[in-house]
């Protein structure tokens, strides 16, 4: 019964031989020593893999910091323009306030100073600052510097404080019976 083997069973059995003896040379080539130019090479893929993450990250890093300054940029931009709209919304206010105040000041200063050298001063100035600045003064001081200005420049501030609306006892010196027109001028 046991006979000869069949041409089936041999070519089966030299199969599977061939693919024991592949399966032993594959497994004591991974465990066969490096050659020299194996490792070399082997070593330089790891550094060029090594240098790429590196380059990778960096890239990223850069990315992410042109974002942030981006999203920087905006926000001091959107701060930019809310200030501008806030300030564009009560310019005239603001203004106002300020030119009253710094009016106010002057005429403080020119109250502070002699009538005469006032005078000199304040005639040197434009008229509409001449007039908001005698606004802002006292009737006494307004007087006493009115009458230390030339008279060209005394009338000239007369008339366009009238035509503002000024009260007009604080534009006139009134005289005595003794002094000249000319004298309650100075």
């Amino acid at each position: 019964m046991i006979g000869k083997p069949s041409l089936l069973m041999m070519t089966a059995a030299a199969a599977s031989f061939s693919t024991l003896a592949q399966g032993v040379s594959i497994a004591s080539e991974v465990t066969a020593p490096k050659t020299r130019l194996g490792s070399a090479i082997t070593q330089d893929m790891g550094r060029r893999d090594q240098d790429a993450a590196r380059r990778a990250r960096t890239l990223d890093l850069r990315e992410k910091a042109a974002r942030a300054t981006e999203e920087r940029i905006k926000a001091d931009l959107a701060q930019r323009e809310q200030a501008e709209s806030t300030a564009a919304a009560a310019p005239a206010e603001a203004k106002g306030a300020s030119e009253a105040d710094q009016f106010e000041e002057l005429a403080r200063i020119y109250q502070a100073m002699k009538p005469a050298k006032a005078a000199i001063v304040f005639e040197q100035l434009e008229m509409d600052v001449q007039m908001k600045v005698a606004q802002k003064m006292r009737e006494r001081s307004t007087a006493m510097i009115l009458a230390s200005m030339t008279p060209k420049g005394a009338a000239a501030l007369s008339m366009a404080l009238a035509r503002r609306g000024a009260p007009a006892r604080s534009l006139i010196r009134p005289m005595t019976g003794s002094q000249s027109p000319r004298s309650a001028m100075r």
